[in-house]
């Protein structure tokens, strides 16, 4: 009986797993940029006060989107990481900055650790700033778990996915989708 169940349960996080793999590669290829009240570009690594290359695609991403009027603000996040000097939503923002964004369009998050204390401090900056919707700006197969966690926040959410470089190859492309079914899992395992 115990043997059972153990399959039974095998099976059913498989299933759930295969879900919500399917659902995480379906959001990736969606584009939904349109009209809302901020655009969130969540933070990637920053090397010494410049955004990496992925960072710096977001925040280019979502400076176009910016440049379309689809949103009057922009939101940056991300904290130090171990960075005492820079943040990466304070990089982001200084980035923005030089582009010519004005700083009254401008927000940075600088204090989250991760994407699901991000969503948290945005959905907190949103409030009081009497924002209901947003356009999220991450990397394609991250924008699923984003969208489920500001959900739950009650924000209204438009994923907007940066442009890839190069091509990913079946295993790295592979990986990346397994990493967030993972991170996906335990966020709904913590909040449950």
């Amino acid at each position: 009986m115990l043997r059972w169940v153990l399959w039974l349960a095998l099976a059913a996080f498989l299933i759930y797993g295969g879900v919500t793999y399917a659902r995480i590669v379906r959001q990736s290829r969606v584009d939904e940029a349109r009209p809302a009240d901020a655009i969130v570009v969540f933070g990637a690594a920053q090397y010494s006060g410049r955004p990496s290359p992925v960072f710096k695609a977001r925040l280019d991403h979502g400076y176009d989107l910016f440049e379309r009027k689809l949103a009057p603000v922009l939101i940056t996040t991300g904290g130090q990481g171990g960075d005492p000097k820079f943040s990466e939503g304070g990089v982001g923002h200084d980035y923005l900055a030089a582009r010519g964004v004005p700083d009254q369009a401008l927000i940075a998050e600088t204090q989250s650790d991760d994407t699901s204390e991000s969503v948290v401090r945005v959905a907190a900056i949103m409030q009081r700033n009497g924002m209901k919707s947003c356009i999220a700006v991450s990397d394609p197969y991250h924008l699923y778990r984003i969208r489920r966690m500001l959900e739950r926040e009650g924000v209204t959410v438009f994923t907007s996915p940066r442009p890839q470089g190069k091509p990913q190859g079946w295993w790295s492309r592979n990986l990346a989708v397994l990493r967030e079914v993972v991170s996906y899992v335990a966020w709904k395992a913590r909040i449950t």
